[in-house]
């Protein structure tokens, strides 16, 4: 995670910090949201020697995300956020497989998963959720806490 800070200083960003060691990383910066991606996805990709793909998300976006959550009495542990590019493509749901008790819901860019019984057991595939990376209310609560 320090690596990451270090490349975001790199790239110009003000305030760099980190939040656990999953690539949660909060930033300012006067670029544009893709310009700021661009710019993280190439340091990144020079470090690992691939492509690396960067999800952002402006403070405003996340507590809308936040406020959009379909399964609002479902703990933060048991609910994920499935971050994507784009709004998923059309037909998406006939797609899931191994659904048990699991909730989904998608709304703009995110795909909400309440895992009703924990993600523990759970065998659930999400085909259109492979291309995006996934948090836990309490991880966006606290990145939201993070840039508040």
């Amino acid at each position: 995670m320090a690596e990451l800070r270090a490349m975001a200083e790199r790239c110009g960003f003000a305030d760099a910090r980190t939040y656990i060691a999953s690539g949660n990383l909060v930033f300012r910066t006067d670029t544009t949201a893709d310009g700021a991606r661009v710019a993280l996805e190439a340091e990144l990709a020079a470090w690992a020697g691939k492509p690396v793909p960067v999800f952002l998300r402006t403070p405003a976006e996340l507590d809308d995300i936040l406020a959009a959550n379909p399964f609002p009495d479902a703990p933060g542990n048991r609910c994920l956020v499935t971050f994507l590019d784009a709004p998923p493509p059309e037909g998406w749901q006939s797609e899931i497989r191994h659904l048990k008790d699991e909730e989904i819901a998608a709304i703009g860019r995110e795909i909400y998963i309440h895992y009703g019984d924990g993600m523990g057991q759970s065998r659930l595939v999400i085909p259109a959720a492979r291309s995006g990376t996934a948090r836990n209310l309490n991880t966006i609560r606290k990145l939201v806490e993070m840039v508040g």
